[in-house]
């Protein structure tokens, strides 16, 4: 290990849900050697509030997540980003801000869990549902040996990622 803090920013449109729950994951499942952040290209005014429920029913800490324009990681003061992730299909077809630091990336779909229709119930499984796809692809990405891969094999990695765990196309 070389000691390093990676940088990886979570993308999707609104910043309200699914990049929300990534930012949290990461910061409690890679901390120290990763630091997760999360912006939207059309944010939300608020993190949805399922969100904030089901990570503070799970113990996350929710006091310092918040929805934000991507527009902040791509300024001369914002942290260098070692990795960028979206992780909702609009995101993925937009066309990004060029980011500090020549960043991998990978696309990482999940169905929208604020876009589910139904109950209360239907909608709060749906969340949970996200935060345990989102989970298990954060799990294998922070137990990946990414000193000693070189770059080609590290992006199929961070590709084959994206893959796993059976999300396909978001429902709308």
């Amino acid at each position: 290990m070389t000691g390093k803090t990676y940088n990886v920013l979570f993308l999707c449109t609104g910043n309200s849900a699914r990049s929300i729950l990534a930012e949290a994951i990461l910061n409690r499942i890679g901390h120290p050697r990763f630091k997760a952040h999360s912006a939207g290209s059309q944010p939300a005014r608020e993190v949805h509030p399922f969100a904030v429920e089901l990570l503070r029913s799970q113990n996350f800490p929710t006091e310092n997540l918040r929805s934000k324009s991507w527009d902040v990681f791509a300024g001369d003061d914002a942290p260098e980003l070692d990795f960028v992730f979206t992780v909702c299909d609009n995101a993925a077809r937009e066309a990004c801000p060029t980011w500090p630091g020549q960043p991998m990336s990978a696309h990482w779909g999940q169905p929208d869990p604020a876009a589910v229709d139904g109950n209360d119930a239907d909608r709060r499984f749906a969340f949970s549902r996200a935060l345990r796809m989102l989970n298990q692809r954060i799990s294998i990405f922070t137990n990946l040996p990414i000193e000693s891969l070189d770059r080609l094999t590290l992006r199929k990695r961070l590709q084959d990622i994206g893959k796993s765990g059976g999300a396909g196309a978001e429902k709308r």
